[in-house]
């Protein structure tokens, strides 16, 4: 009996998470990391596929790019993002296939603009058809990024016992309180210190900034929901979001 819980026991004690084989690997061991490639090839696939819309092999380019895209996400992951690995890498696989076939479609349009105006075998029509087609593609394309993006965003939200009510309800009213709390924001960011406590902690280092921003104490506290979502955003890697307050500073 003692022979059998020690063996279940050394079972349970190698088999490793998913997060610590990605520290494994981020510290150097390349052997765990072809094993965990290969091991989730069908999840790349599916990811890829579900970008375009068909069936995608091991063959072909498309693949090659989420695989990059993979392995990418494995060097940059870091569990402060908030989100699981396949979460984040979910994100940059579909990201990377999407500027992948722009560059590939951007590339036939020229082409297809170089032969037709040669032979002119394509009417007019037919080419803003193609034009209109692309446009369209790219506009759902990014639909679906910006949606995997808030979704990610909403899961590390919950780790901060927030939501998007409560941010929609502690927005500062008026623009320049925004910009205060988006530059205090940033702040926390770039401060190391106060990026681990605010991550590690979950809580806002209201105490040391007080000694750093010229806000009162009673305004960071009033803003904290907000200042915490806008320092979560420009921590992680969330190209939509953070679009939204270079749009906030630029007003």
């Amino acid at each position: 009996m003692s022979l059998m819980l020690s063996l279940l026991f050394m079972t349970k004690k190698k088999k490793k998470t998913l997060e610590e084989s990605v520290k494994l690997i981020q510290q150097g061991d390349r052997i765990l990391l072809n094993e965990l490639i290969e091991s989730y090839k069908p999840f790349i696939a599916k990811t890829v596929s579900s970008v375009c819309k068909r069936y995608i092999y091991e063959t072909d380019d498309e693949f090659s790019i989420g695989l990059l895209a993979f392995n990418e996400a494995i060097e940059k992951y870091s569990s402060e993002r908030g989100s699981s690995l396949l979460s984040f890498s979910e994100v940059l696989i579909k990201r990377r296939v999407i500027d992948y076939i722009r560059k590939q479609t951007k590339n036939q349009h020229i082409s297809l603009d170089f032969q037709t105006s040669s032979i002119e075998e394509e009417s007019p029509g037919t080419v803003i058809v193609n034009e209109l087609s692309l446009e369209n593609y790219h506009k759902k394309a990014d639909e679906q990024l910006r949606k995997d993006e808030i979704i990610q965003f909403q899961q590390l939200l919950k780790t901060f016992d927030l939501n998007f009510s409560d941010l929609v309800e502690n927005s500062p009213k008026h623009a320049d309180a925004r910009k205060n709390a988006i530059l205090i924001a940033k702040m926390i960011v770039d401060h190391p210190e106060l990026k681990e406590i605010l991550l590690e902690k979950k809580r806002l280092p209201i105490k040391q900034l007080e000694k750093m921003v010229d806000v009162s104490r009673k305004t960071i506290e009033r803003n904290r929901k907000y200042i915490i979502a806008i320092a979560l955003i420009l921590s992680g890697d969330y190209v939509f979001l953070k679009d939204y307050i270079k749009g906030v500073l630029e007003t």
